[in-house]
C-alpha cells in the first residue's frame, strides 16, 4: 500500500479491446497527467479490429482481469480500474461469473460484498445482481440487506460522508400496498430496518422501506445519501437517466477498491473518436480519492 509520502498505484485494464476501453482509458490518463498518482497497466494491447470482438480479445480481457486480481490481493497497487468486458465473449471461453463484481469478490476471497453505482445525483447499492425478476423475492434476504446497508455505509463514509443517510427501497409496488400486491416490505424489509436503526444508530441514518417510486426522486434532491435497492433494474434506470455519462460501478466489500465505468463495450462505436471518457475520469478519481 501507498504511504501518505507516496503516490497511489492505481491499476487498469483495457477491457475487451474491439470495444471502447482502450480509447475511454487513453482520454481519462490524459486528463490525469498532472495528478500524483502512478497508473500501472495490467496488460499489453492486442491487435484487434474496433467494433470486432474475437476470442482474442476476450482471452486478453481475462487475463487482465486476472493480473488485476493478483495485484489487488499482493497490495502491488492500491486500487483498480476495470474497463468494460464482452461477458457473452467471456463466458463463451469458460468464464465462470456472471460479472466483474463476482469476479473480483471471488478471486480475494469476499464473501460479503455489493455492486454499487454512484455518480453526481445518486449512489444506489444492490441487494440482487444478475439475477431473473422472478428470482429475486426468494433472494432477498435479512442477511443480505444487512451485508449490503453496512458497506453501503463504509464506502459513503471513505467517501467523506460522517454519518450517512441511507434509503431502504421497498421492492413491490407502493411498498406491497399494506400486503396487497406482496408482503416483502411487512415480513422482511421492515424488520431488517429496525435491525440496522439499532445496529448503526452511532454510524448512520437508516430508514424504510420507503416507496419505490418516490426514494430515488428524494436521493437525488439529496434528502439521502445513498440507496439501498432490491434488485438490479429498479435502481439502474434512474441512475442512468440522471448520471448515465458520469456513473462509477464499485465493488464494495474488498480490501482495496475496485471500480469501472457503468457502461458497456460500445463496440458500435469503438474507434470512432467519439466515446465519452467521463465514466472512465470518475472511475480513476474515485480510486484516486479511496487511497487518499
Amino acid at each position: 500500500m501507498s504511504s501518505a509520502l507516496q503516490s497511489p498505484a492505481i491499476g487498469y485494464t483495457l477491457g475487451d479491446q474491439a470495444g471502447i476501453g482502450p480509447e475511454v482509458i487513453t482520454a481519462a490518463l490524459a486528463a490525469l497527467a498532472d495528478v500524483p498518482a502512478r497508473f500501472v497497466p495490467m496488460g499489453t494491447p492486442v491487435p484487434c479490429t474496433r467494433g470486432e470482438p474475437t476470442d482474442v480479445t476476450a482471452r486478453a480481457a481475462w487475463e487482465q482481469l486476472e493480473s488485476a486480481a493478483d495485484a489487488l490481493r499482493s497490495g502491488s497497487i492500491d486500487a483498480v480500474v476495470t474497463a468494460p468486458v464482452c461477458k457473452e465473449s467471456l463466458q463463451r471461453l469458460g468464464f465462470p461469473f456472471p460479472g466483474q463484481t463476482e469476479f473480483f469478490a471471488a478471486r480475494l476471497g469476499i464473501p460479503h460484498f455489493a455492486m454499487c453505482l454512484t455518480g453526481e445525483h445518486l449512489t444506489v447499492a444492490l441487494c440482487t445482481t444478475h439475477l431473473a425478476l422472478e428470482e429475486v423475492p426468494h433472494a432477498l434476504t435479512e442477511a443480505q440487506i444487512v451485508s449490503v446497508t453496512e458497506l453501503l455505509c463504509d464506502f459513503l463514509q471513505r467517501q467523506g460522508v460522517s454519518y450517512p443517510r441511507i434509503a431502504i427501497a421497498g421492492l413491490n409496488p407502493h411498498n406491497g400496498e399494506g400486503g396487497a400486491f406482496g408482503s416483502q416490505e411487512q415480513t422482511i424489509i421492515a424488520p431488517t430496518v429496525a435491525r440496522l436503526q439499532k445496529s448503526l444508530a452511532d454510524r448512520a441514518f437508516i430508514t424504510g422501506p420507503c416507496v419505490p417510486d418516490c426514494v430515488y426522486r428524494d436521493a437525488a434532491a439529496d434528502l439521502y445519501d445513498g440507496i439501498v435497492a432490491p434488485y438490479h433494474d429498479q435502481a439502474l434506470i434512474p441512475l442512468k437517466l440522471l448520471d448515465f455519462d458520469n456513473a462509477v460501478n464499485a465493488t464494495l466489500g474488498l480490501p482495496r477498491l475496485r471500480v469501472s465505468p457503468d457502461h458497456g463495450t460500445a463496440f458500435s462505436i469503438a474507434g470512432r473518436g467519439i466515446a465519452n471518457p467521463a465514466s472512465t475520469l470518475r472511475a480513476f478519481q474515485l480510486a484516486i480519492k479511496s487511497v487518499q
